[in-house]
């Protein structure tokens, strides 16, 4: 096997990056940077070469070496202030002009110092100054052959240049010894060339792969910052952009930032695939991006969630973009042919009015976003300081909530449900109320949408399930209980076992019990919703499907499950828009149930009028206030007791 040296493996890596050429000039630079690194000992040597050189000139008292030394004196201090003066960290001072100022005074300072050695033996000075400068010379070039290896041209040259003079002297005076010497300094030129490549190798291949590992490095770290979906900067690199935005901005800047949501992404993945939606989320991106400010900073924060973060001159403008931002988005995507409709909810903070820091201000959008979603989604909402308080409020309800489920705070309210035709109680719907001990009763509107975003309804509706079978319980056995179930309830691991298990503890045939559940509920999960129903199906409990006519009202639901009950919306009994369409889908909807041996409920009855109208419609069950408001169980338990005790004095009086 072959084993390849690592100058191709990171030759390779360059070539895979497509910057080998500015990488070898940052190499480059590297290596004649440590030409001019500590100065000092540059100065040191040009010292010890000038004591030497006076004192031969000095004692020998010839005219040459004094000229020489003289020469060399200027040299050297030249050398010096240019390696103090000239700084390789300065990018306004080329490489090629390090190299060339470094090359003149390095290659004059050894020749003039290799010159007066050389002359000092041909004139015979002494042998005491003839070894002086032989050694002075030999030392200088091998010791500037380790300090300037980074350029081995440099540092050969230096040497040739200090030790063939004396090497020329040697061979011209041609006694044995001097003969010797020069041929050792023969032998020393290549023997020093070798350990200097050598050294020069280990040297430009640390530098190279120091230089790779910080391209890999930087390359690492734009990765990091890169959503890999759609090419924008992902979490990480949208907080790295906002710290230096902040870090940079001049006082009284304005900054917007705009959180974007897709509405109802899911749906996207779901029927057509992730791929299709990675495609989708890929053209939104390019879309916010062209449609941004050059200098903005457009993030996928995650799933289908946008953010862009810039620099705006008023609030005008501000909501120019943001309106700009949505028409891009809501134009129709076309994927292989198939024609796609986004919409998405914005909520935008704007610094310095909505927060002075990127926290303050992510959350704060965060806050708007969420009300824009809450008002109706596809819409545009800028932070408010009300929806604070909001938060505040609902951390507030959300946590004495749970407080109030621990500490039985909470009453179940029963609302009867009768028989249009009879009168009689057919049944009661559960209605959770909460009488708080220092602000008193709360709605359930305030509440119920509050355990609704944080899960707690999970809870609150296990426990309001288990409290109205142990009231239905102790009712008789031709009344039934009905109960509201939320998506997340059925959604909850174990949701139909425990129903089942409420039924059981409270001793309530399960025949007796009715779940009421939205269309919403079929929109969020039919795989559990359906195993949900199935379950609680076999076992005898009915469902109802409550709030008909108010969402998709599919009749794919009706057809799909298993309801025995039907109940129209209050919105189409009473209320402003009440009308002769409001009777006609009634009489529609009432013949379906008949149809399909449905009972159908018409809530919000409030007068007479009302509940003849539901009855000649069709409806055979009502609900409201002309019949009662929603009671205690033990007020329950005796509507229930005077009805039978009326039904008894009817039979004997008869």
């Amino acid at each position: 096997m072959v084993k390849r040296h690592p100058t191709a493996k990171i030759k390779r890596i360059l070539a895979h990056f497509g910057r080998g050429d500015a990488l070898s000039e940052r190499v480059r630079r590297t290596l004649v940077r440590s030409l001019y690194t500590q100065p000092t000992s540059l100065a040191i040597g040009a010292l010890a070469g000038l004591c030497a050189t006076s004192v031969v000139a000095l004692s020998s008292d010839n005219r040459s070496l004094v000229l020489l030394s003289v020469l060399l004196s200027i040299i050297a201090i030249t050398r010096i202030i240019a390696a103090f003066g000239l700084s390789p960290d300065d990018d306004g001072t080329s490489t090629r002009k390090l190299e060339i100022f470094y090359e003149l005074g390095a290659f004059s300072y050894a020749l003039v110092l290799g010159l007066i050695a050389g002359l000092s033996l041909l004139l015979r000075v002494g042998p005491q100054l003839e070894v002086l400068m032989i050694a002075n010379s030999l030392c200088y070039g091998v010791g500037i052959c380790a300090r300037n290896a980074g350029r081995p041209a440099i540092a050969l040259g230096q040497l040739a240049l200090a030790v063939c003079p004396v090497m020329i002297a040697c061979l011209i005076i041609g006694t044995l010894p001097f003969v010797t010497l020069a041929i050792t300094i023969t032998l020393l030129l290549p023997a020093m060339a070798s350990i200097t490549m050598n050294v020069f190798k280990v040297l430009r291949e640390s530098i190279s792969a120091a230089e790779t590992s910080a391209l890999l490095a930087d390359r690492m770290q734009v990765l990091a910052r890169t959503d890999v979906v759609t090419g924008l900067a992902n979490r990480a690199g949208l907080n790295h952009a906002m710290v230096e935005t902040l870090m940079d901005l001049p006082d009284g800047q304005m900054l917007a930032l705009y959180w974007l949501d897709l509405d109802r992404f899911k749906e996207v993945n779901d029927l057509l695939g992730h791929p299709v939606g990675d495609r989708v989320l890929s053209e939104i991106a390019r879309r916010l991006r062209a449609a941004a400010p050059v200098d903005a900073t457009v993030s996928r924060f995650g799933g289908d969630e946008f953010i862009i973060f810039c620099e705006i001159s008023s609030r005008k403008e501000c909501e120019q973009l943001a309106a700009r931002l949505l028409d891009e988005i809501v134009r129709p995507v076309r994927i292989d042919g198939d024609r796609l409709e986004v919409q998405a909810s914005m909520g935008i903070s704007i610094l310095p009015e909505d927060g002075n820091d990127s926290d303050a201000l992510m959350q704060r959008a965060d806050l708007a976003l969420y009300h824009a979603k809450v008002n109706g989604r596809n819409q545009i909402c800028f932070y408010d300081q009300s929806m604070s308080r909001d938060l505040v409020r609902r951390r507030e309800i959300e946590a004495e909530l749970r407080s109030a489920i621990v500490n039985n705070e909470l009453s179940i309210f029963f609302q009867p449900i009768v028989d249009l035709e009879s009168g009689k109680i057919r049944a009661f719907e559960a209605l959770v109320r909460w009488f708080h001990p220092q602000k008193g009763e709360l709605k359930p509107d305030e509440f119920i949408p509050v355990a609704e975003e944080t899960g707690v309804i999970v809870t609150l509706g296990n426990w309001i399930t288990a409290q109205a079978a142990k009231a239905a319980a102790q009712w008789p056995d031709d009344v039934t209980i009905a109960v509201n179930l939320s998506p997340l309830q059925i959604k909850a691991p174990g949701a139909a076992l425990g129903v089942l298990a409420a039924l059981r503890d409270a001793g309530l045939d399960p025949c007796r019990l009715e779940l009421e559940v939205t269309e919403s509920v079929f929109l969020e999960d039919s795989q559990s919703t359906s195993h949900f129903i199935e379950v609680l199906s076999q076992a005898g409990v009915r469902f109802a499907l409550d709030d008909f006519g108010t969402g998709y009202s599919s009749l794919g639901y009706i057809h799909k499950y298993p309801f025995s009950k039907i109940k129209v919306d209050r919105s189409f009994v009473s209320g402003p828009n009440v009308d002769r369409k409001s009777d006609a889908i009634i009489r529609a909807v009432a013949e379906l149930g008949a149809t399909l041996e449905m009972e159908i409920v018409a809530e919000g009855l409030e007068t007479i009028e009302q509940v003849q109208a539901v009855r000649d419609a069709g409806c055979t069950l009502g609900q409201g206030y002309y019949f009662s408001r929603a009671v205690p169980d033990y007020l329950a338990a005796m509507l229930l007791t005077k009805e039978r005790v009326t039904d008894d004095g009817r039979k004997l009086a008869g």
